[in-house]
């Protein structure tokens, strides 16, 4: 199992886990085999920074900044947890 979240963690996409846009759609969608999530809303631009090098605090910094009137230190966190516990995050 992945190291819980916390100061240290680093989220990073499942290996099996591919990030695609269907342009049919126009929806950014999360694979994993035999499961596919539709990214609503800032989901896509969360994911974004889940490449393994930022830790939830760097990507909660990136995030507030970006979006400074959004809930960002209160939502992405269990967002980031739950997606985790699903196997869509290590």
């Amino acid at each position: 199992m992945s190291t819980p979240p916390g100061t240290d963690w680093r989220p990073a996409l499942a290996p099996a886990a591919v990030r695609r846009h269907d342009p049919v759609r126009d929806a950014d969608l999360l694979l994993l085999p035999e499961r596919v999530g539709v990214l609503t809303g800032s989901a896509g631009a969360v994911l974004g920074l889940c490449d393994g090098t930022r830790g939830v605090g760097d990507i909660v910094a990136e995030l507030t900044a970006r979006f400074p009137d959004a809930p960002v230190a209160t939502d992405v966190p269990p967002f980031l947890e739950r997606l985790r516990k699903e196997g869509w995050l290590r």
